[in-house]
């Protein structure tokens, strides 16, 4: 796993822009030397707003998204369409947009089954099965790893994480059943941010990324950020657990970053 690298902008609308720009630039330099590129979305207000400045910005048009798959790392268990679920604001900042009009394949936006949708004949309706059926779906895009402990996931080029106050990833929070779940994904019920029930990826999972940047902007961020970069234990603040196994990024704006930056 790669030491975190801390890369601070003045305030949340240059961190979403910079995130944005450095994430086209990943994907187009993924592009020179491999296909597919995968990548992993996330939520929250800088999640969003990252997209946002992704389909404004200028090199959008030169990423193939003919050759991009897009993965999400925890959602809502809400159903199709909720304005919560990370999906329906992804979709409404950047993913229809791309489908709609840079070649993105619609059946190369994996987002996690909502409560009520149809899978395999089955109707979704537990966060268990929303991940088992996650897990299967990220299972037919892994390289085969015959005898391997490690999950079958892609090996992400980019995964995008935000930070909530307490110091959670994904839905992945301090103290919480899921922070030891083994496998792909995991079902997440009683989670203290509503609503109480969600699906995520497990940390087995997070740390087969190529790259992992952690995304997070605000005073109320600053006290988590520095523990978790200062090594802290996992079970008290998960984000600490978020590392690439080529690069792990953190990029945050002065008032989560603090004094020091």
């Amino acid at each position: 796993m790669s030491a975190p690298l801390v890369v601070v902008h003045p305030d949340p609308d240059v961190l979403a822009e910079a995130a944005a720009a450095r994430l086209l630039t990943r994907l187009l330099d993924v592009q020179s030397v491999r296909t597919p590129v995968h990548a992993v979305l996330t939520g929250g207000t800088v999640g969003i707003k990252t997209l946002e400045a992704v389909s404004a910005s200028p090199l959008r048009s030169a990423v193939d998204w003919s050759g991009v798959h897009l993965w999400w790392g925890d959602e809502r268990f809400l159903p199709d369409g909720d304005p919560d679920r990370n999906e329906t604001q992804a979709r409404a900042a950047l993913v229809d947009a791309l489908v709609a009009d840079s070649g993105l394949p619609a059946d190369h936006v994996h987002a996690m089954p909502a409560r009520g949708a149809v899978d395999a004949g089955d109707i979704v309706e537990t966060p268990e099965q929303s991940a088992a059926a996650y897990a299967a779906e990220l299972a037919a895009f892994a390289a085969p790893a015959p005898g391997s402990s490690e999950p079958a996931v892609p090996e992400f080029d980019v995964l995008l994480l935000g930070m909530g106050p307490d110091g959670h990833v994904a839905s992945l929070f301090p103290g919480h059943d899921g922070l030891a779940a083994r496998g792909a994904t995991v079902g997440v019920h009683g989670s203290p941010k509503p609503p109480p029930e969600r699906v995520s990826l497990t940390f087995d999972a997070l740390r087969r990324a190529r790259e992992v940047w952690v995304v997070a902007a605000g005073a109320e961020k600053e006290a988590q950020a520095a523990a978790a970069l200062a090594g802290g234990a996992v079970t008290d603040v998960p984000a600490a657990g978020a590392r690439g196994t080529e690069r792990t990024l953190w990029l945050l704006d002065a008032a989560a970053a603090g004094p020091a930056a």
